[in-house]
Formats: C-alpha cells, structure tokens, sequence
C-alpha cells in the first residue's frame, strides 16, 4: 500500500508513533507511542488506562475482546469447507485469552497473528490472502484498513520484550474488541 494513500486516513503524527513504536528499545517508550497511536482507533486516554498494569482495564479488555470476537466468528457466514477453520479458531483464542491472562504476553503476540489472519480469512474469504488486499480493506472501510495495515506493519517474530508483546497486542485486541 502507497504512503500516499495511507496519508489520506492516517495523518503523519500517528505514521511516527508507529514507526516509534515499531524500533522503540525501551517499554516506556514503546508503551507511550502505543497510546499515542491508539487515538487512530479512537484509544487515547481508554487506552492509556488499558495499557497500565495497575488498572484492571486489561482484564476488561479480554473479556471485552474474546466475547466479541466470538460473536463475530459466529455471526460470519462462511462456506462449508470453512467449518473446521471456524472451529480452530474459536478454540485458538480460547487459548491465547487464557494466555494472555496468566501473562504470557511474548507466546500470545505470536497467537494473536493467527487469530486475526483465520478470522479476517473468515470474513473476506480468499480476497484476504490477495496482494492489494491492504488497499481494498483500506477503501471499503477505512478503520478496518487502518487496522490491517497497523497488523502487517508488525514483525511476526520479533524478539521483543513481555512489555513490548504486551502493548502491542492490547492495541490490536482494543480496535477488535470496539469494531
């Protein structure tokens, strides 16, 4: 997808606290751009305070997220060779919540992209896995667009630290959890 066109949705204050968050060395600053970046999917100050450890806003959270992402899972129509994906991916989550509730936030930001690539597969079918999908997604609904796009920007192995996973994930889990 061309800048140029991201640009159109996502002004370059939030394309930079991506790009902080993406090579930050600290969790501090990892976290502060995560927040920053949240104001995209309408997260700012309800998610500074998901983000901090002390508040029970992440629990709330998970919750918020599996029963969602389960009524959407179920809700979604999808063909009959699809079945036993759907199936896989309700018990999937079923396991990174439990995850990422016992902490494991490193093993969950792995799951996490599983998770959303079966359930974006769910709902768009093989338009999913094409090349221009980023920009499709981006054109019939920009926030979903924005979201895909905020996934694919994330390196799927990256050797970060619980902190980093941690935040990471909650901003995905938070644009799910409202969409």
């Amino acid at each position: 997808m061309s800048d140029t066109l991201l640009e159109e949705f996502v002004d370059k204050k939030m394309l930079k606290a991506l790009e902080t968050l993406l090579g930050a060395c600290s969790d501090e600053e990892a976290a502060a751009a995560c927040v920053q970046f949240s104001a995209v999917f309408g997260g700012g100050e309800p998610f500074a305070r998901i983000a901090d450890k002390s508040s029970d806003g992440e629990a709330k959270l998970i919750s918020s997220f599996n029963k969602n992402l389960v009524l959407l899972i179920q809700k979604t129509w999808i063909e009959k060779s699809d079945e036993e994906l759907k199936a896989q991916v309700l018990y999937q989550l079923e396991e990174f919540c439990g995850n990422l509730s016992s902490g494991r936030y490193v093993q969950s930001y792995r799951e996490f992209f599983s998770i959303v690539d079966d359930v974006v597969y769910l709902m768009f079918g093989a338009q999913a896995k094409l090349r221009d999908f980023p920009e499709y997604a981006l054109r019939i609904d920009p926030e979903f667009g924005i979201f895909w796009w905020y996934m694919k920007s994330l390196p799927r192995e990256a050797q970060w630290t619980q902190m980093k996973s941690r935040i990471a994930v909650l901003l995905g889990m938070y644009f799910l959890a409202n969409y």
